[in-house]
């Protein structure tokens, strides 16, 4: 559990409510209907059309990783793949077969099954960095997913001010109503901004950043299993693999 992205996740909220607060108004001036459905739903409605259903229901899957990231310890892979390396050289490759059974990691069990079967060094690479880049293509429209609600979820916001404002302009008879009418009126826009400033464009960001780390860690991998299946020493693939460690 990421406790600094739930941090920031709640301090998103209380930001919104203080301020409010601060600036003399209640928290009850916060809410309304019509600026939610035409922000959240509008926003929705425009995932829909510019994304496939697949697409969406990956960035919905994705959305756990910002608060649950997955391990990027790249000095923990590479002792790991020095071991496996010492393996080999000991008991042979298919000394490696365990390894594969006990290996969650769909990506590093196929990475092993394909040097315990004996493939050739370039075919491990060129098998395993189509798998790289089409999980990362996956995943970086997964989080673009989050960037354009970041991108539309404004507009939404300003087209609920408009709106909020015709309606106003059709109660100018009565002065009773004006205040109320165009305070609801950019409630919209606050959801518009806010939901966008604080929410999606940081998660999207969140999101690139990991899908960034997780693809280094497999470029490691990839280089590590292919050094095993050239016999290098386990000391030299251990200095060449450290070359990716910032």
């Amino acid at each position: 559990m990421d406790l600094i992205s739930i941090i920031g996740t709640i301090l998103a909220f209380v930001v919104i409510i203080v301020g409010t607060i601060l600036k003399g108004s209640s928290v009850d001036a916060l809410w309304n209907p019509a600026a939610f459905v035409i922000v959240f739903l509008g926003t929705l409605a425009a995932l829909l059309v510019q994304n496939h259903g697949t697409v969406l229901k990956h960035a919905l899957r994705m959305l756990a990783m910002v608060y649950r990231p997955p391990s990027h310890r790249p000095s923990d892979l590479i002792s790991r793949i020095v071991g496996w390396s010492e393996i080999s050289r000991r008991q042979g490759l298919l000394g490696l077969e365990p390894q594969i059974e006990a290996e969650p990691d769909p990506f590093v069990s196929k990475g092993l099954q394909m040097l315990v079967d004996g493939g050739e060094p370039e075919a491990i690479r060129s098998v395993l960095e189509v798998d790289l880049e089409t999980r990362e293509a996956t995943d970086l429209a997964g989080a673009k997913v989050f960037e354009m609600a970041g991108i539309y979820s404004p507009t939404l916001g300003i087209i609920g001010a408009v709106m909020g404002l015709m309606a106003v302009m059709q109660n100018l008879a009565d002065p009773a109503k004006l205040g109320h009418g165009i305070a609801a009126a950019f409630v919209a826009t606050i959801y518009g901004v806010a939901l966008a400033n604080l929410f999606m464009l940081p998660m999207a960001a969140r999101l690139k950043s990991l899908i960034g780390k997780q693809t280094r860690m497999r470029e490691i991998l990839i280089e590590g299993l292919v050094s095993i299946a050239q016999g290098d020493n386990p000391r030299q693939i251990e200095a060449r693999l450290q070359g990716y460690v910032a």
